[in-house]
């Protein structure tokens, strides 16, 4: 199918085909990160904590940190990842909410990273001694499970998530591009600092697939400054320039791969040709994108299945229950001798 195909309903449909119980959008979770990580940046901003916060969303990210800048692994939001954001409230609310011994629920997650495989073997990724996210797979390896299972997938009809976690906005889609998370948070922030809804929708200055981007965002007289890097390449000159005090900054977006988690290494192969075509992030970017305007919300705060999730759970965002289950810690690691 041509870079880009917005696919989404043929994939919920062939993982019920292949046996799923049910099948939640991790976008849901990723609307959840943002609220978290909006009121945690906003807390070290009001009470002088460490700052820039670093997003920590890209496990490849957040593995070369530990190994070769240690003393930046205080900036990095505690927030978990969508991934395991999802597999912690699946194990607590939503088992108890269906009446399921979280010990019967095998989740299986769906990504184009292969870092998501080492994140959820993590051992503070646990919740009362089970692990939040049972196996990750990635979508070239879905792609694969699909020809085995012999399932045309081209002419399968399109199926909707299942309602009880399935509801994301398009702020939870753009999460899987570079300048996403960022333009994600923006959206929540500016909202907050507000008071109430703005108009911006799309904060285009933090789009696009330069290795660095900078931009600033002024709410009643409030100016957040933000930096983009994608690539380990661009982190790592990011990271120096704010080491050398060239620059400052309240949050910064890394992702480990190029383009973003459109790119992730987990994705399907394409041809030389199609790379000689096309800019594949940008591509898949569109879809992206594409699918963000047709959303019904596009804030993740407006999030109604997020807000009932705090009114009848989590209590308020970066409350005790809200880090006990959605938040983590890093550590510094040793590399090995060369």
């Amino acid at each position: 199918m041509p870079i880009g195909s917005r696919v989404t309903g043929k994939m919920v449909t062939a993982l019920k085909r292949m046996g799923f119980d049910k099948v939640y959008d991790t976008n849901f979770a990723a609307d959840l990160t943002i609220i978290e990580e909006e009121r945690e940046l906003l807390n070290r901003i009001e009470n002088d904590g460490k700052l820039p916060q670093i997003t920590s969303c890209s496990p490849g990210w957040v593995n070369y940190c530990e190994f070769n800048y240690p003393e930046f692994l205080s900036n990095l939001s505690t927030c978990k990842s969508p991934q395991q954001m999802f597999g912690a409230i699946v194990k607590s609310y939503y088992a108890e909410k269906e009446n399921i011994d979280p010990k019967k629920i095998f989740v299986v997650s769906v990504m184009p990273c292969t870092s998501k495989k080492s994140e959820a073997a993590r051992e503070e990724m646990s919740l009362l001694g089970l692990k939040e996210v049972d196996d990750s797979i990635t979508t070239r390896e879905l792609g694969k499970m699909i020809k085995e299972a012999r399932i045309n997938f081209t002419k399968l009809p399109d199926s909707e998530y299942d309602s009880a976690l399935g509801e994301a906005t398009g702020a939870g889609v753009i999460f899987g591009v570079t300048g996403g998370v960022m333009e994600a948070a923006l959206r929540t922030v500016a909202d907050v600092l507000n008071g109430e809804a703005i108009d911006e929708i799309e904060y285009t200055s933090v789009r696009g697939i330069q290795g660095i981007k900078e931009a600033e965002v002024t709410v009643r007289e409030k100016t957040i400054k933000v930096a983009i890097a994608h690539g380990i390449g661009n982190a790592k000159e990011l990271l120096e320039i704010i080491k050398a005090g060239e620059r400052e900054y309240h949050f910064i977006e890394i992702m480990g791969c190029s383009g973003g988690c459109v790119t992730g290494g987990g994705q399907p192969h394409v041809t030389a040709k199609t790379k000689m075509d096309c800019d594949i992030r940008v591509e898949r970017a569109k879809a992206l994108y594409v699918e963000d305007t047709k959303m019904k919300y596009r804030k993740s705060h407006e999030n109604p299945l997020v807000k009932k999730l705090y009114a009848d759970y989590l209590g308020k965002p970066n409350g005790h229950k809200a880090h006990e289950l959605l938040h983590t810690h890093y550590t510094a690691r040793e590399k090995y001798p060369v």
